[in-house]
């Protein structure tokens, strides 16, 4: 018993086996002939009420339309204005501010790290400009240039082929780097 009251005290809304349950209990049986006038009088009320509001808003929505041609507005316009305001509500709302200041931040974080990388580097090829073993290397390019310029436009105005300034230069180079196997080869080739 205490299960059938409980069932009767439920607020939840009906279900569809509920509704089922309630349109197929025959409460006819229960009402008077004068209610049931009263209820069938009713149902035709609202069915007209419902008629006529449909009708309204059917012309509302008719009327609506033409005031947006007349206004120029159409599907597209509706749509980048509806874009628009969900743009700026978004960009207004606290969550789209917090990520956006966090992002901001991370940026700011991102190019300073990248400046302090591009400082660090810049300091290694200062101190590796500076390392012994680069002084030599740019001290043999120095000699080389030397070396070609003076074939080329130097003492020798009678010029030479390419070919032999090439060969002295390479010749030059042997020299400075103790010879070797190669310093035969090159003057076999100057003869």
């Amino acid at each position: 018993m205490e299960a059938q009251a409980q069932g009767l005290l439920e607020t939840e809304p009906l279900q569809g086996r509920d509704e089922d349950t309630v349109a197929s209990a025959d409460f006819s049986s229960m009402l008077s002939e004068e209610e049931r006038e009263e209820l069938k009088a009713e149902l035709v009320q609202l069915e007209d009420e419902i008629t006529t509001l449909r009708q309204v808003l059917s012309a509302k929505e008719r009327h609506l339309v033409e005031i947006k041609q007349k206004l120029g507005m159409n599907l597209m316009n509706e749509l980048k204005q509806n874009f628009s305001r969900s743009w700026h509500d978004m960009q207004t709302s606290t969550a789209y501010k917090k990520t956006h200041e966090t992002l901001s931040h991370a940026g700011q974080k991102a190019t300073a790290a990248f400046s302090n990388v591009g400082t660090a580097i810049s300091k290694k090829f200062g101190d590796m400009r500076n390392s012994p073993t680069f002084k030599s290397f740019e001290e043999r390019v120095e000699t080389t240039v030397t070396s070609l310029k003076t074939k080329v436009g130097g003492a020798n105005h009678g010029g030479g082929s390419f070919e032999e300034v090439l060969s002295s230069t390479a010749h030059a180079s042997a020299q400075s780097s103790g010879g070797g196997p190669r310093r035969a080869e090159e003057e076999e080739l100057q003869c």
